[in-house]
């Protein structure tokens, strides 16, 4: 049990496990098959090298992992969700790349102290509830002059007004500080101080391509887990109006005139080294 700034107690294990809980809901890989792209300009932008290290921290089905694994990178994930691990397992089998995956917390990791040569998450590590304790198993986790590479989505971007618009139905925990403070300057430098010196900063885009904006709608609550596990509580009369206000989401940041959806989302591209 710990306690936010006003010294209110936050149970951050049981929010962890109701977390857990809407991650292996759905089906995510469905949704984080398609941001690929992220984790290999992530390892890119990491400058990753052939024999190192890297750990993909919350990695889901893998994304970063494999990013590193297709550059001859010795390449771990680690998740809680076990049937996210499951299908990153799948996924490297197929591919013939050699990962390793790992059951663990992003907030305890199952891994040595300076075992790694760069951690890295994409959009992962920034859903953790306990900020600080996440951010400094990064750091015990990076060798001394290793990087830490990390992709979170921004809060004045197109995930930020999702997050709020399904916190309209689903207010999030007490005291917990919202996910896409990741995706700021500021929250990186409170977080890591002095630990880290950032060498990238990065803004990027990333677009979202569906067929239309019922469509996204229609696959979050099908896929992604913790709308999918929201949209299983509600009303049918609630479950309309929840589906109409996800697919209004992305048509503030849509691009297309053609009737489908290519939605531009920003995030911060972090890349630093330990100190």
């Amino acid at each position: 049990m710990s306690t936010d700034v006003t010294g209110t107690a936050i149970d951050f294990e049981a929010i962890k496990a109701k977390q857990r809980a809407g991650w292996e809901t759905g089906d995510y890989p469905r949704v984080g098959n398609t941001l690929q792209i992220i984790a290999e300009l992530l390892v890119e932008a990491a400058d990753v090298r052939a024999g190192q290290a890297v750990l993909d921290v919350a990695c889901g089905q893998g994304n970063v992992a494999m990013a590193a694994a297709r550059r001859f990178a010795d390449a771990t994930g680690v998740d809680y969700a076990v049937n996210l691990l499951a299908q990153g397992r799948e996924r490297a089998a197929a591919e013939h790349l050699p990962v390793t995956f790992l059951e663990g917390d992003a907030e305890q990791l199952p891994v040595p102290d300076a075992a790694f040569d760069l951690v890295a998450s994409t959009v992962g590590v920034m859903f953790a509830p306990n900020h600080q304790r996440a951010a400094d198993e990064l750091v015990r986790a990076t060798k001394p002059g290793g990087k830490i590479a990390l992709a979170s989505w921004t809060p004045t971007g197109m995930i930020g007004d999702l997050f709020r618009t399904v916190g309209k139905w689903a207010p999030p925990p007490a005291g917990v500080q919202p996910a896409t403070l990741w995706g700021t300057e500021e929250h990186l430098t409170s977080l890591f101080g002095d630990r880290v010196e950032w060498i990238g900063l990065t803004k990027r885009e990333y677009v979202f391509r569906y067929h239309s904006a019922e469509h996204f709608s229609e696959w979050f609550r099908q896929y992604y887990g913790p709308i999918t596990r929201l949209a299983g509580t509600l009303s049918d009369q609630d479950l309309v109006a929840f589906a109409a206000d996800l697919a209004e989401v992305p048509r503030g940041y849509n691009r297309a005139d053609d009737g489908t959806v290519a939605a531009r989302a920003e995030y911060l591209e972090a890349v630093g080294v330990r100190r």
